[in-house]
């Protein structure tokens, strides 16, 4: 006979409470599981999982025993308990799982909800199999299918809950919620319930036994701890995790203000990982390189290096950096977005935690571009004054030598008869090859920058026109010249003679760098200097005299020493290697400067220089080369002393006089020429070297001057590194001279009128 049974109200209501507890539970484990990683994870998964399952299990049998009808017994079947709990649990893990992989899509909600509801709905039965009673059981179908909607609804209501962030009232809200759902769920379940009681069953009245209530609060409070253990583990994982994120977001807040620091900083700075790849660069560290962020972030360093640079680093210093931690400076070659070549310092740390674990190698980049060229220049500048001082030294000594030699082959050769041919034939030759040695060490000075120059206004363009028949000889007729100058180009002042060799030299090496033929191109403009341009020259105005080819050019290595004296790329007997270093010293001397561009395949350009002539300044007298005179026996005898330390120069030089009848006293320094003039003041002309031991023949004639103010003096020298305004009224001779010049300078000299400007000095 059918039945219906009653329920106690109070085991009700708790295992109403135990649904609304244990869905809150399960909810706020779900949301560590999403704040979580690793096996942490899968621990708050299992535990959202158990107190999902569990809780419903729990509700589920507490409603059970509240269940009683009247005169019969309930008892329950153990394992079929058990299963209905694992059942529960498992279905509430896979379902959570399942959301946990892909909880934003709505096909695997739906699948995850359909499962757990499932899992719920046979939870339910299986725990309603496990009674044990004096009566038989069958559902009704509608309150069947109720009860499997409300679980599936309820299950899928709570796993999109639980994929959402909510907070602690959202969370309570959605719990009670499906706590009442799930509550709906089983006495949907129960109404479903029909119990057949068999014959001869005492049907009186009763409510739930003692033991039922009993085993429900027991149940009851066993769930109610365990889930409020579960709470606590949460409430105290979330204040963790909580005082973690803090941590983390004032770790993040340091970093950012370091990362900001280090961007900022004013040096070239980066940090690379133990690959040697760039972690990050400061923002000066972009602008020397010329790249954005994102172009080098993540790059090795090696990327923005030189092959050379490039193999050192990672075969060299990059394994000693992270053997020793430490890394000294050491010298690369970096390449700039643009293709430009720097030369930079590098220095770098390696940086550890408090466990010594590797976090990254902080260095820097100092730009020492400048620095190396200037380096550079002013070893070349100090290279090239060694050199000169050698050349200049070597050109005195030889000067001395050649004009005894020159002085000595004139004697001779008045003394040769005339039609004795082959023996004036080698005075000659001999005379040829000494004027070729002058030549040279003229070269030589000029390199050395102590060639006595005689500067003035020089038109260019004149003088270039003036040349241009020279020049087509020179280079001969497959080599076209080409000139351009502007219409009012200054004067330049510089020395023309001596400009017209410099021209000439470069173009012969114009010539010879285009065998086949080609162009040469000769120019001049006007720049003004600013301060701080160059190093080399004052600022102000400067004629630029530009002479450009298109022939084979020069290498690096080559253009670096194409100054040098004796060096030179052409083959043995095509040149000596001076002139360059003789147009170098050209424009050194007269106040420019030489700068050399050339290219492998793209010929090469000369820029001279050359200060503009503004007021032109008074030349000291010269006697020049070129002046003709008739060599005889002087009609009027002088009596002229000679000075020089030099005994074959002082020998030659009175040779030469007495054979033009004067009369010769020799000194050998300065202070033995004035103990003779004081036992002797009866002299006409006084002759002195230049560079002597002791005092200097310009000191002499000085202090000659002083004492003797109408004596007449000459100054030959080979070279005279003297400032002009010393030399203003004084004769200079140069070395080596000929009896022909001798005799014009003497001649100058007597038909003069006393040119010593110097007053008597003051006797006490």
């Amino acid at each position: 006979m059918p039945t219906s049974g009653t329920h106690d109200s109070v085991l009700v209501a708790i295992s109403i409470v135990i649904a609304i507890v244990a869905s809150y539970t399960a909810l706020d484990l779900a949301s560590r599981v999403r704040a979580s990683e690793g096996w942490l994870q899968r621990a708050w998964l299992g535990s959202a999982s158990i107190a999902m399952g569990g809780g419903i299990w729990s509700m589920h049998f507490v409603a059970m025993l509240a269940f009683s009808m009247p005169g019969m017994e309930f008892g329950y079947d153990l394992g079929l308990t058990l299963l209905s709990l694992a059942v529960a649990i498992l279905a509430t893990g896979a379902s959570f799982t399942m959301m946990n992989r892909a909880y934003r899509s709505w096909l695997m909600l739906a699948a995850a909800g359909l499962l757990m509801g499932l899992g719920v709905v046979a939870m339910h039965y299986i725990g309603m199999s496990a009674m044990q009673m004096s009566s038989s059981i069958s559902y009704d179908g509608l309150w069947l299918s109720i009860s499997v909607l409300i679980a599936i609804g309820a299950a899928t209501t709570a796993l999109w809950i639980a994929s959402r962030e909510s907070s602690q009232l959202q969370r309570l809200a959605a719990a009670c919620l499906m706590g009442v759902a799930v509550a709906g769920m089983h006495y949907a379940g129960m109404r479903a319930a029909i119990f057949t009681v068999a014959p001869g069953t005492d049907m009186a009245e009763g409510s739930a036994s003692i033991g039922q209530t009993a085993l429900a609060m027991s149940v009851s409070a066993a769930t109610f701890l365990i889930l409020f253990l579960a709470l606590m583990a949460a409430m105290f994982d979330r204040r963790f995790a909580v005082m973690a994120e803090r941590e983390a977001d004032a770790l993040r807040a340091s970093e950012e203000r370091f990362r900001s620091l280090y961007q900022d900083t004013p040096l070239p700075l980066h940090s690379l990982n133990e690959d040697g790849c760039i972690e990050q660069v400061s923002n000066t560290w972009l602008s020397l390189m010329g790249y954005s962020r994102d172009e080098v972030e993540g790059r090795p360093l090696i990327n923005f290096l030189t092959e050379a640079s490039a193999r050192q680093f990672r075969q060299q210093d990059l394994p000693e950096l992270i053997a020793k931690e430490v890394l000294p400076p050491r010298d690369y070659r970096a390449v700039t977005k643009s293709g430009k070549f720097l030369d930079v310092v590098a220095a770098a740390k390696v940086e550890r935690d408090a466990e010594g674990n590797f976090l990254h190698v902080l260095g820097g980049l100092t730009d020492v571009t400048d620095r190396k060229r200037v380096e550079d220049a002013l070893r070349q500048s100090q290279k090239i004054e060694a050199l000169g001082q050698l050349t200049g030294g070597i050109a005195h000594d030889f000067n001395n030598l050649l004009a005894v030699i020159v002085g000595n082959l004139d004697l001779l050769r008045r003394r040769l008869p005339a039609d004795d041919l082959k023996a004036n034939r080698l005075v000659e030759s001999a005379l040829e090859g000494a004027q070729r040695g002058a030549s040279l060490t003229q070269r030589l000075l000029t390199f050395a920058r102590r060639q006595d120059l005689r500067p003035s206004a020089v038109e260019i363009p004149g003088l270039i026109r003036g040349m241009a028949d020279l020049l087509q000889r020179t280079i001969g007729p497959q080599i076209r010249v080409d000139t351009q100058f502007p219409l009012h180009l200054p004067q330049a002042r510089v020395d023309a003679n001596q400009l017209e060799m410099a021209i000439l030299n470069l173009a012969v090496n114009a010539r010879d760098a285009m065998p086949a033929g080609g162009s040469l191109k000769i120019s001049a403009d006007e720049p003004v200097l600013p301060s701080g341009v160059n190093d080399d020259l004052r600022p102000g105005r400067y004629i630029r005299l530009t002479v450009s080819d298109d022939g084979e050019g020069m290498n690096d290595e080559t253009l670096a020493r194409a100054t040098d004296p004796f060096f030179t790329t052409k083959g043995v007997g095509k040149g000596t290697g001076l002139g360059l270093s003789m147009v170098h010293g050209l424009a050194a001397q007269s106040g420019g400067r030489l700068h050399l561009r050339s290219c492998p395949g793209k010929g090469t350009t000369a820029e001279l220089y050359l200060p503009v002539a503004t007021k032109e300044a008074e030349d000291r007298t010269v006697v020049t080369k070129s002046e003709p005179i008739a060599i005889e026996v002087s009609s009027r005898s002088l009596t002229v002393m000679v000075v020089d330390d030099d005994p074959l120069v002082l020998d030659n030089t009175s040779a030469m006089l007495q054979e033009l009848g004067h009369v010769v006293l020799t000194a050998s320094s300065a202070n033995d020429a004035l103990i003779k003039l004081n036992s002797k003041p009866k002299l006409d002309v006084l002759i002195t070297d230049h560079l002597m031991p002791g005092k200097t023949g310009l000191e002499l004639i000085k202090e000659v001057g002083e004492h003797l103010p109408g004596m007449r003096t000459l100054l030959i020298s080979g070279f005279a590194d003297l400032d002009p305004s010393e030399l203003q009224g004084v004769l200079l001779l140069r070395k080596p001279f000929s009896l022909r010049e001798l005799t014009s300078a003497l001649q100058r000299v007597s038909s003069s009128a006393p040119i010593i400007p110097f007053a008597r000095r003051a006797r006490t």
